[in-house]
């Protein structure tokens, strides 16, 4: 971590920005070596799974691990949610899903150290743009879905794609063998990934699933033939859930121990993640962060009626979906409050009204979030839904000049609902 922060002190404030542009992918792969090479490139002495795509990433990692252990492997992770190393975890707080290169391979040391069998990480964009994918050996990668995110900061979506496809390179350059890439057959990109060398190719499709049911319980549905049944919700998730059993079944996993792991498998952190606190209507937190996936989360809710929170995307960043955003709550919400979520240096009032601007009909505007939930949930009534978006387990909002202010959403939901509750 340390050695992260010198770099990144160095970086902005040694290095004269036009030298550091010009040698800036030499700069970031040779420290990707290094970082390997002071590590002893741990990512030989284990198993690792990769999972990339613009949704459903740290779901797909957390399914995967319970079909692992509940198969007895010891297993790390590295997501956006958290580094766990056994039986040891920590909250990811880097406010970056994919760590610096040194703290990336130290995890990944570490794993070894502690006798894993595999390391499941989670690989982004962002990450591949700076090499931290680099000497990373996979032994498998998933592919889960894209669509247009980070658009600003890779400049188009066709070097957003393949920033992501860098990393099914990296697959087929791993030593490891066998190479194990699975990829949504739903998305129209699949076949871009499943072009990269690699030895077991396999596909999943929501079709494989059929017949499936989706229940406010879960889910019910066939995999070879065989009816499962997960505690999970959404159509999304079927397909998160896909991906894990294909990886699983490539390194092994039987049917019956698939079945008995996703019995037990309750949900995920800021995943529509429930809020329990005695209270006669449903509050979800969760992470949806593009219109693609705030729809998915209305839709599992659309036979009730929806008190829906929502920021938008970080300020000075995908400035093109916030109208598209406030589209999408307009028409699924029945009463919407839009809210303040990371605005860096814009001012947050002026993201809520880019994102009022395609809502098409009468909104709220609260911007302190704390605020803006209680607001919601002291509007619930028997049977509604408060959907409260944007955030998920993100541990911090974000602010001018690199200020952060604590947060979790679920800790502060729970905190105003046993207010409400006096």
């Amino acid at each position: 971590m340390m050695i992260e922060k010198t770099l990144r002190f160095f970086e902005t404030y040694v290095i004269p920005r036009q030298l550091y542009r010009f040698f800036q992918p030499a700069y970031h792969y040779l420290l990707a070596f290094a970082a390997a090479l002071f590590y002893r490139f741990p990512s030989r002495k284990l198993k690792v799974i990769g999972v990339t795509g613009t949704k459903g990433k740290t779901s797909t990692i957390e399914i995967v691990n319970a079909l692992l252990e509940e198969a007895g492997y010891t297993t790390a992770i590295i997501s956006t949610l958290r580094f766990k190393i056994g039986k040891s975890e920590e909250r990811n707080l880097l406010k970056m899903t994919m760590p610096g290169r040194f703290l990336l391979h130290r995890l990944l040391r570490k794993a070894v150290s502690e006798g894993c069998d595999f390391a499941i990480v989670e690989m982004t964009s962002e990450g591949a743009r700076f090499f931290r994918h680099k000497f990373v050996y996979l032994d498998a990668l998933i592919f889960t879905n894209l669509s247009p995110e980070h658009i600003e900061s890779h400049g188009s979506f066709e070097n957003y794609l393949n920033a992501k496809l860098a990393i099914a390179r990296s697959l087929a350059r791993s030593p490891k063998r066998p190479r194990t890439i699975v990829a949504n057959k739903d998305d129209s990109y699949a076949e871009k990934f499943l072009a990269t060398a690699a030895d077991d190719k396999r596909t999943f499709s929501i079709e494989d699933a059929k017949p499936y049911e989706l229940t406010e319980q879960g889910i019910d549905f066939t995999f070879n033939g065989k009816r499962l049944s997960s505690h999970l919700r959404g159509a999304f998730n079927l397909s998160n859930i896909l991906a894990a059993i294909s990886v699983a079944q490539a390194f092994g996993v039987n049917e019956e121990i698939i079945s008995r792991a996703l019995s037990k498998f309750n949900g995920i952190r800021g995943r529509l993640e429930r809020i329990e606190a005695g209270q006669d209507f449903e509050v979800i937190v969760d992470y949806a962060h593009t219109s693609d996936s705030l729809e998915k989360v209305y839709q599992v809710f659309q036979n009730h009626k929806k008190i829906c929170v929502m920021g938008g995307t970080g300020g000075g960043r995908d400035k093109w979906k916030r109208p598209e955003m406030g589209r999408i709550a307009g028409a699924y919400c029945d009463h919407l409050i839009l809210t303040n979520e990371d605005p860096y240096d814009e001012d947050p009032t002026a993201i809520v009204e880019e994102i009022k601007a395609g809502v098409g009909k009468g909104c709220e505007i609260i911007i302190d979030r704390r605020e803006a939930i209680r607001k919601a949930l002291s509007l619930a009534r028997t049977g509604d839904a408060v959907i409260i978006t944007g955030k998920g387990t993100d541990p911090y909002i974000m602010g001018p000049k690199g200020s952060k202010i604590p947060w979790d959403d679920a800790r502060v939901t729970h905190e105003e609902l046993e207010k409400l509750a006096r």
